[in-house]
């Protein structure tokens, strides 16, 4: 099989083109060398079955090629990052809805399978705990920028099912729930790298927030494991399935835990919203997925243990060099 995956050089893009890699498939990355870390894809471009661009998604001719040459499109590329979206609204809007329209519609003329990648921001503040695939979607006023990128991200599942529906695009949507791994950066607001990275060097751990807001947490190997399995199931067309594991952590306990984990001496500070991004920021209170219909399609649950993810973490920042992790950045994912 032939693979495209738009934002391949990016965290959740490089595990994928790994995984793949290993298993014998061959593999296109498209990336814009934007908010990622080349350093992703380095020890894979050894590989005779790698092909890699080093381009805009907006680039039709060079993606409609792609397309042609390719049987699946992992549609990846993305803003992500909640700094990123407060400080680039329109960046985020116009990366995320023009990138997701032009991947659809160049796989449309050939009818090749896209799976899109959303986020369980889409969720936005419902309190229908957990988070199940057709329930109602609860964002906040248009005058709060933080909610662009839900906003946009649903657009983007719209156009997906639409081209489904009207067009007979094979599509699927994967609604990611904070993915963190090995190779995810810090440096847009992703909380997890932040509190390991700060751990290890016993400087402040940074708490935004009074830190009662509780996330769940998946190990980019079950991420990919689930959209491999999803691409492998015909009845997973047309469909939203969230991907995420159901192992629920307060940030402020994820603090101590990540202290504890790293045996580090850190303090831990708390800083209020309004300082840390914009004033009036809000920010949902739990986000947890129902991962039933996943397990239902495929017969897959995450299950990796949170400990074992942030021991991972830890291990790769104290084997990669400083000047990697605040070097030129690569590639966009949806990463959460």
């Amino acid at each position: 099989m032939r693979f495209l995956i738009t934002g391949g050089a990016g965290f959740i893009g490089s595990h994928l083109a790994e995984r793949l890699l290993d298993r014998g498939d061959r593999v296109i990355l498209l990336d814009n060398l934007s908010t990622g870390s080349v350093e992703n894809i380095r020890h894979l471009k050894s590989s005779p079955h790698l092909e890699y661009h080093l381009d805009n998604i907006e680039n039709r001719q060079l993606l409609a090629e792609l397309v042609d040459d390719a049987d699946v499109i992992v549609h990846l590329a993305a803003a992500v990052g909640v700094k990123l979206i407060v400080e680039s609204p329109v960046k985020t809007i116009e990366t995320n809805v023009n990138g997701t329209q032009m991947v659809l519609e160049a796989a449309c003329k050939k009818k090749k399978l896209v799976l899109s990648a959303s986020t369980s921001e889409v969720y936005g503040k419902s309190t229908n705990i957990p988070f199940r695939e057709d329930a109602d979607l609860v964002l906040g006023p248009t005058t709060k920028g933080r909610w662009s990128y839900a906003a946009s991200k649903a657009l983007d599942e719209f156009l997906a099912l639409s081209y489904w529906k009207e067009k007979k695009l094979p599509v699927i949507v994967a609604r990611l729930f904070n993915t963190v791994g090995p190779r995810q950066t810090g440096r847009y607001g992703m909380v997890l790298p932040n509190f390991v990275k700060s751990a290890l060097e016993n400087t402040p751990i940074t708490v935004y927030g009074n830190g009662k807001q509780s996330r769940c947490f998946c190990d980019v190997r079950d991420t990919i494991e689930g959209l491999l399995r999803l691409m492998q199931t015909p009845r997973a067309i047309g469909e939203v399935v969230n991907v995420g594991n159901t192992e629920e952590i307060s940030i402020e306990d994820l603090a101590h835990r990540v202290k504890e984990r790293t045996a580090s001496s850190s303090p831990i500070e708390y800083v209020p919203y309004d300082q840390a991004y914009e004033p009036g920021f809000e920010d949902m209170v739990r986000r947890v997925p129902c991962v039933e219909k996943l397990e239902a399609l495929t017969g897959f649950r995450p299950c990796i243990s949170l400990n074992e993810i942030i021991d991972r973490v830890a291990l790769h920042f104290q084997q990669r060099p400083q000047s990697v992790e605040h070097g030129r950045a690569a590639a966009v994912s949806a990463a959460d």
